[in-house]
């Protein structure tokens, strides 16, 4: 577990700016055990542990958004993914992150009375079950693991990174890549792509990220993908 103590060691290293680091940082407006940081930390190390030694695909996306890893702490994933809700409408069950630990909301239940849902994320895991993919053999992650957020408008918010922004998850990147040296990388945007290309990796796939309209072109990607 020593690559895994050197991935959380960069996690630790929030940069500066509008980031938040749900690992190492309470969002005391929105948060509610005063534990959640704890228990983001937890949740992010179980999903990482339960599949090192399975993964067979690292799906690496943009940043982490509000809707998903800041309150679950775990990328690409919601908190109505890991409490169950998305099962009857999107086929995404509970059991899908980790199993060794009980899944656990942090935001209040005034911020989302069901948990934050992220459009991002429920694509992203309802492709994953629609092509017959064991969710215990992919990894979701971000180039830039933290949540950037717009300063005017509060943690709630998303925005893009900045390319000099995005240099600061190398370090967290490279942590991430290590875990995993056997599995294939898919580079979901362009940011991810760009970031894999300074670390001079060219040995992964890209495909379209399923944000803003391009949800159909990601799905029709990933079953290529999984097809060959």
């Amino acid at each position: 577990m020593d690559q895994l103590e050197s991935l959380f060691k960069e996690l630790k290293k929030t940069p500066e700016g509008a980031f938040f680091n749900p690992w190492f940082q309470e969002d005391a407006a929105h948060d509610q055990p005063e534990d959640a940081p704890n228990i983001r930390r937890r949740q992010l190390r179980t999903y990482l542990s339960e599949r090192m030694g399975k993964a067979k695909y690292l799906f690496i996306a943009e940043a982490l958004g509000y809707q998903g890893g800041h309150f679950t702490g775990i990328a690409m994933t919601s908190e109505r993914i890991l409490l169950g809700h998305h099962k009857s409408v999107h086929g995404i069950p509970a059991d899908g992150a980790f199993t060794s630990i009980k899944p656990k909301r942090t935001s209040k239940p005034a911020v989302n009375k069901k948990g934050m849902s992220e459009p991002t994320a429920t694509i992203m895991w309802k492709a994953i079950y629609q092509l017959g993919i064991d969710p215990y053999e992919c990894v979701l992650w971000n180039a830039l693991p933290w949540h950037p957020y717009d300063a005017d408008e509060g943690l709630l918010s998303n925005r893009t990174p900045t390319n000099t922004e995005l240099e600061k998850g190398y370090p967290a990147l490279r942590a991430f890549l290590e875990l995993y040296p056997d599995a294939s990388i898919i580079a979901v945007g362009r940011k991810c792509e760009q970031s894999l290309d300074a670390f001079d990796i060219s040995n992964y796939v890209p495909v379209r990220h399923p944000a803003h309209g391009g949800a159909p072109k990601f799905r029709r990607q990933m079953k290529k993908l999984i097809e060959n």
